[in-house]
């Protein structure tokens, strides 16, 4: 994706964790969408800061959705999926992707994958691997309009 492209919507999701994301329900709210996989070891040192960001700056109106997107055959086993998001307490939406056609929609490559959408649910910012995630930080302050922490 290109920035200030639209969200896409999320199509062929096999199934919805947590309650279900539509563009409808999520415009006029910024939005970080991430992309993950239980296979991914960076993907999981992730999931803590993502937590921690839904939580902190829910007040501002931050929506995230999660997409598991399987890297191997073993990756599309819906039980092990459940398992990990439970264990991370992941309690935003999450969709399993396991035909990649919203992995397609987003033309994503990468796990993990952090894509940062305005309130007019315009691209922002993307970032892929974990090294990135003080820029998604920068970035998501700067839509949120926060000041930078010291």
């Amino acid at each position: 994706m290109r920035l200030r492209e639209e969200l896409p919507d999320f199509p062929g999701v096999t199934e919805w964790i947590n309650g279900q994301a539509s563009k409808s329900e999520l415009a006029g709210k910024p939005v970080l969408v991430h992309f993950w996989s239980i296979s991914c070891y960076m993907c999981k040192e992730s999931l803590p800061q993502v937590n921690e960001w839904r939580e902190k700056y829910a007040a501002n109106g931050l929506q995230v959705v999660g997409i598991h997107m399987p890297r191997s055959e073993a990756d599309t086993n819906v039980e092990a999926i459940k398992e990990t998001i439970a264990e991370y307490k992941l309690t935003h939406p999450i969709a399993i992707d396991n035909q990649m056609k919203t992995t397609d929609a987003f033309q994503n490559e990468y796990v993990p994958a952090f894509y940062l959408f305005d309130e007019n649910l315009q691209l922002r910012h993307f970032q892929a691997g974990e090294k990135g995630l003080n820029l998604v930080k920068k970035r998501l302050h700067r839509i949120l309009g926060i000041e930078e922490e010291s």
